[in-house]
């Protein structure tokens, strides 16, 4: 018999009443679990992208586990960038590391533009075998945001404060421009090629943003972001937006032309409706806490679904992503609780 399709994610993204507040975990498919593990000491996390059948069955591996309403496309958002001609190589421990970084308005109009069905047939290919067969409930696509690709490109790796980046902004406002111009339109085409493929919502991960202050986040990164929005509102599908260390930038997502704004632990559920936030909200539990005992995991995640259950478009996340030392059971567990609780109270 098939299964009916789980929408309740969807619907809270569109701000509509559910019946039970809808929960995903970013990085849900991966470090966490051990049959990931295991495939992993074969596979490099490049080399599992590029399988879709592999990379399906580690992308829908937690929502058979969890039982969660939603599925996040397993992938890094460095994954566009070969296109462009950027040589990066994913080092275990250390994360992207790019061997061709970005100094100079020369090395901006080096970059190429990405044709996904050429560059990155795998991940439609993937999105297909899961949307077409296996999932019952939506998948999320996601794209890295030009600001946070942009740190990557230009530090040639992680890093801790950004000041190659920010003072290349500063610095060479008209090579930082072309850049942004380069990866917005970049980040269209990749992101409307999932949507195409059959991804039913979309998350865009600033990751790094919050290392700006409101009024350059104004000058340098808002029109970037209006404009892809802008673009993918045009596909009908909720659209997601996420930083880390973000708090200050809650109200400047709010007013692009998305649907939920996605929240870290630092800014309280409540305190982002005091402040103005009256789109739907993600979020946003530490992800610390998934290793605290289990009384203290329920209490948290109850206050927050106490928030968040206080108007419709609300949906159960953590603040950052899962990390490797978190058990699959809590989340099982952490899951079915949010179902349970946030059922019984959106009931009365």
């Amino acid at each position: 018999m098939e299964r009916k399709f789980n929408d309740t994610f969807l619907r809270a993204a569109r701000g509509e009443k559910t019946e039970h507040v809808p929960v995903w975990y970013m990085r849900q498919a991966g470090r966490s679990q051990p049959e990931y593990r295991a495939i992993k000491e074969k596979y490099s996390l490049f080399e599992i992208t590029h399988q879709p059948e592999l990379c399906a069955y580690v992308t829908k591996l937690p929502v058979d586990q969890y039982n969660n309403d939603a599925a996040i496309l397993y992938k890094d958002i460095m994954s566009p960038l070969p296109a462009l001609g950027v040589d990066v190589e994913i080092k275990s421990g250390v994360g992207p590391v790019i061997a061709n970084p970005i100094r100079s308005k020369a090395d901006v109009d080096r970059l190429g533009e990405i044709h996904p069905e050429e560059d990155v047939p795998y991940v439609l290919d993937t999105i297909k075998i899961l949307t077409q067969e296996q999932l019952n409930v939506p998948l999320i696509g996601f794209a890295g945001a030009p600001f946070t690709l942009a740190s990557y490109m230009i530090e040639g790796g992680p890093s801790k404060n950004y000041n190659k980046t920010k003072a290349f902004m500063y610095a060479e406002p008209e090579a930082w421009n072309a850049l942004m111009d380069k990866l917005t339109e970049m980040t269209i085409t990749y992101v409307k090629s999932q949507i195409k493929a059959g991804a039913k919502a979309v998350q865009i991960f600033d990751s790094w943003v919050g290392a700006l202050n409101v009024a350059d986040y104004r000058q340098f990164i808002k029109p970037t972001m209006n404009k892809i929005f802008s673009s993918l509102r045009e596909e009908n599908v909720p659209l997601i937006m996420f930083g880390v260390g973000a708090s200050h930038l809650a109200m400047e997502w709010h007013d692009l032309p998305l649907d939920v704004v996605g929240l870290d632990w630092r800014l309280s559920i409540q305190e982002a409706r005091e402040r103005g936030i009256t789109k739907a909200v993600q979020g946003n539990l530490d992800p610390a806490i998934l290793l605290a005992p289990w009384e203290v995991i329920e209490e948290r995640a109850k206050a927050i679904l106490d928030q968040g259950m206080a108007q419709p478009g609300f949906i159960f996340n953590l603040g950052h992503g899962v990390f490797p030392e978190v058990k699959p059971e809590t989340l099982k567990k952490l899951t079915a609780f949010v179902h349970e609780y946030s059922a019984s109270k959106l009931s009365k």
